[in-house]
């Protein structure tokens, strides 16, 4: 979607009722607050970072040349083991 098309929608609001405007309003302040707002970690969250950086201070992660292996041969086999 294009910041034009996002405009049209927008000026196309202005012209709905107050009470359908106002869903709007609620709909995107939940948006921004899902995508732009501060999110609060799970404890299951923080376990898992802290083990991806525990891996990584040990060496335990896959290196650039690893990964680029991997491709070639998956892209040699077309995706087949």
């Amino acid at each position: 979607m294009t910041k034009e098309q996002i405009k049209v929608v927008l000026d196309r609001v202005l012209t709905w009722s107050p009470e359908a405007q106002e869903e709007a309003v609620a709909s995107l302040q939940t948006i921004e607050e899902e995508f732009m707002g501060s999110h609060e970690l799970s404890l299951e969250d923080r376990e898992a970072l802290e083990r991806s950086a525990e891996d990584v201070r040990h060496g335990r992660f896959a290196t650039d040349e690893d990964v680029k292996r991997v491709l070639a041969v998956i892209s040699e086999n077309k995706g087949r083991p």
